[in-house]
């Protein structure tokens, strides 16, 4: 008996740190690729209307970014928001340009062959 309640309690314990971690790791960022961009004018912007009748405002952005060699490469995203101009973002991506997610960066973080490219 004393050892199914161990049983029982370690799978429990497993249970729950597999939960923690599957909430707390975001996978768009996991295992990307990361280059870097300068925030310009997003070039389309699209309004979709809900069934509630709530507008949700799609901002697109497409423009070259860089790798921390300064490598060019063009990349398209999107935010729910407009982006503030002029900030820097880090921008992770797969397969060579999909981006999956983005933080905004200082420019202190950049290397200095993206300073240079940007």
């Amino acid at each position: 008996m004393k050892k199914i309640m161990i049983l029982m309690t370690g799978v429990v314990i497993l249970f729950v740190a597999a939960v923690v971690v599957l909430m707390t790791v975001d996978f768009n960022r996991a295992g990307k690729d990361h280059v870097y961009v300068q925030v310009g004018e997003p070039e389309n912007i699209e309004e979709d209307k809900l069934d509630t009748g709530e507008i949700i405002t799609t901002y697109w952005y497409e423009q070259p970014a860089y790798t921390e060699d300064g490598e060019e490469i063009q990349v398209k995203f999107s935010a729910q928001k407009q982006l503030r101009q002029g900030a820097y973002l880090k921008l992770y991506v797969k397969n060579e340009n999909e981006v999956t997610s983005f933080d905004e960066v200082s420019e202190e973080e950049l290397s200095a062959a993206v300073k240079e490219a940007l």
